[in-house]
């Protein structure tokens, strides 16, 4: 039977695309860059590809924060300070949340049955902000950001810190609950856990495979049921 549940909190929790999208907006129009479909699409491009390489340890997590918007602007021919952009950016994204559907109702009943943890490759501040708005720390025996860790998912050694930081331990009853294949899944079998993939699209896994698939959180716990 499981005993402890490690749950990714962007895409799985709360909404990130839709707060990324308000806070970029605010953002850009910040630095007088107007947040065109053109423009958000790009963004979200070169985002992808410097997580991924922070994901590969080929880049430092402040070089993905401030680079990333450094290299947007720059394409679009404007003078802009990536950390001054970062930095509004980031305020901007640690105010309000904005649930998945049955996702609070989910983590809610999970706390009243399993020791749960949040295993989160985002931002300290960020993420602080946001479970502060979405009063979520009430449900979480401990919270792990990568940006506090130490170490970002998927490695092994972020994983390893979490665990030695929760009493009585047992990796044959963990689990790793997340909405990325590369960060989430990969991490939980680099750790040696069982890992159960959000999957509200119904993508094809490729190359990383998970133990268990659901769409929303709303599943996890039947889930859970069926497995003893």
């Amino acid at each position: 039977m499981m005993e402890f549940l490690f749950l990714d909190l962007d895409d799985t929790i709360l909404d990130f695309h839709k707060a990324e999208r308000i806070a970029i907006g605010k953002t850009f129009r910040f630095f007088h860059l107007e947040p065109t479909e053109e423009v958000l699409g790009r963004y979200h491009e070169i985002n992808r590809w410097h997580w991924e390489q922070l994901e590969q340890g080929k880049l430092t997590r402040d070089q993905v924060l401030v680079n990333r918007f450094q290299a947007l602007f720059a394409e679009m021919g404007l003078e802009v300070d990536g950390r001054a952009c970062a930095g509004v950016y980031e305020k901007n994204l640690a105010v309000g949340h904005y649930f998945l559907p049955g996702a609070e109702e989910a983590v809610a009943s999970l706390s009243r049955r399993y020791r749960l943890f949040l295993a989160s490759n985002g931002t300290a501040s960020v993420q602080k902000g946001r479970m502060t708005s979405a009063n979520l720390y009430r449900f979480f025996e401990r919270v792990f950001v990568s940006q506090e860790v130490g170490f970002n998912k998927p490695s092994k050694a972020y994983f390893e810190r979490c665990f030695s930081q929760i009493p009585d331990f047992d990796r044959e009853k963990a689990i790793m609950v997340g909405d990325s294949l590369t960060s989430d899944i990969q991490g939980g079998i680099n750790a040696g856990i069982k890992t159960v993939w959000v999957n509200p699209e119904g993508k094809a896994a490729g190359k990383i495979r998970p133990d268990y698939e659901i769409q929303s959180l709303s599943q996890l716990e039947r889930l859970l049921d069926s497995l003893g």
